[in-house]
């Protein structure tokens, strides 16, 4: 069988829907003790460091599903391996998907002497562990204490933080070498644990001492990344290390502490002293240039299902209807539908219009629908702006809509990058902010008494 080790040496077995790796993948899944199995296993101890790297992720991919004892213990015997890089997949695989108390035990007392000595295998090990690395913090490796004692600090109660902040301190120059991540560790359970100022404190710290400036770069891009406030208190601090001298790491910052409105607005000047100012993207707006007038927008709705419950432009096709008269009852269905059938732009949009539509006793039951989506990350800055549009008539969701505002954390939203994911947190703040000055500035338009629903 000779497949197997063409797939894996060409790198087709671990190209994602690949016929080598799908082929590989059931041939496993159906016998873990067959020939292919048996082949993968063996090409983990290959001749060439790149079979053995691309051997090592197929199994760990394939432990990952269920347990594989076999996988695991091909990735022991290779923690000595020659390659470093081997070495640290081996111990993702070893450290990830072996037993717990046997991943300790090697960390504790290991048998190889090369094990003991290597840092980035045991610096993997450490960090698989999570919580059970909090009994390494006399370990000899700067990276594992530092695990250790912030796994330590996410349990520990307020009088231990300062002392567990010194350990850290003092490891984290030496620790950062083998964790190139440390900004987002440290970042993530000071936040777990609803440290803020003190996350600010550390930064300035680490910011001051050359030794550790870009990990409190990395820190302070983390802390802007979990708590709003924190680009407008510590932009000035990254301005000013900057000027000193600039790296990867404080570029980095400055361009995610600028993400930040309020950062931007209350530190302009700073930034534009930099010789290249970072800029955020501009805030998406939920609009469009797109106009109807009642005839053609009468001659849409007529093309269309009265089931429909997506309709691109809907905010001005109603509108233009509305301003011309009362809908018809096929009209009414069709707003009816897109109004109340599905979370989604359509209803946020169209949910101002049934309000208009129906009249005051409809706004009971249209708060109840919007308000729950104000925080999604696709579609609340469109609900937001239909709020606005309610104007005075949506005040009972006021307190919905504070309670955006007022986070000090950021909303909890999925994007490919924590950049893009603040932005949005950003946008959906400026959306809250706005429906919130509608809101408060006018009452609305007229609504009709009463109009029953379809």
């Amino acid at each position: 069988m000779t497949w197997p080790d063409e797939a894996v040496a060409d790198g087709t077995a671990t190209t994602l829907a690949h016929p080598s790796r799908i082929a590989l993948f059931e041939a496993i899944r159906a016998d873990r003790t067959g020939p292919v199995a048996t082949r993968l296993l063996r090409l983990a101890h290959g001749d060439t460091p790149v079979v053995r790297r691309e051997a090592l992720d197929l199994l760990h991919s394939l432990a990952r599903e269920r347990p594989w004892p076999e996988a695991v213990d091909a990735a022991v015997a290779r923690l000595s391996d020659p390659d470093e890089e081997v070495r640290r997949r081996a111990a993702y695989l070893f450290g990830y998907r072996g037993e717990p108390g046997l991943v300790l035990a090697a960390l504790v007392e290991p048998t190889d002497p090369a094990v003991r000595a290597d840092p980035v295998v045991r610096t993997v090990l450490a960090r698989a562990l999570g919580p059970a690395a909090a009994h390494l913090t006399g370990d000899d490796l700067a990276p594992v204490r530092f695990l250790a004692h912030l796994e330590t600090l996410r349990a520990a109660p307020p009088p231990r933080w300062r002392s567990l902040d010194a350990a850290l301190l003092d490891d984290a120059r030496e620790a950062a070498r083998h964790l190139d991540d440390i900004g987002h560790l440290w970042g993530a359970a000071l936040c777990a644990l609803g440290r803020e100022h003190d996350t600010y404190a550390l930064v300035a710290r680490l910011l001051a001492d050359p030794a550790t400036r870009d990990i409190g770069a990395d820190l302070a891009r983390e802390a802007c990344h979990d708590w709003r406030v924190a680009p407008v208190r510590l932009l000035p601090l990254l301005v000013h290390h900057h000027s000193q001298g600039t790296t990867p790491a404080l570029d980095a910052a400055l361009a995610t502490a600028s993400i930040s409105e309020a950062a931007v607005r209350t530190h302009g000047v700073l930034l534009a002293g930099l010789p290249c100012t970072p800029t955020a993207r501009a805030r998406r707006i939920p609009s469009t240039a797109t106009s109807y007038d009642s005839a053609s927008a009468a001659a849409l709705l007529a093309a269309r299902p009265v089931g429909i419950t997506r309709l691109a432009h809907a905010c001005e096709i109603f509108e233009a209807l509305l301003d011309a008269g009362p809908l018809t009852f096929r009209q009414a269905a069709q707003l009816y539908n897109l109004t109340f059938h599905r979370p989604c732009r359509s209803q946020a949009e169209c949910a101002p219009l049934w309000l208009r539509h129906a009249g005051p006793s409809a706004l009971p039951r249209l708060l109840a629908l919007v308000t729950p989506h104000l925080a999604d990350y696709a579609f609340g800055e469109y609900y937001l702006a239909g709020l606005a549009r309610m104007g005075g008539h949506a005040r009972p969701a006021l307190p919905a809509v504070t309670a955006l505002i007022d986070r000090r954390t950021r909303i909890p939203v999925n994007d490919s990058t924590r950049d893009a994911e603040m932005r949005l947190d950003e946008n959906l703040l400026a959306a809250a902010r706005s429906a919130r000055r509608a809101i408060l500035a006018h009452t609305g338009p007229p609504l009709p008494a009463r109009l029953s629903p379809p």
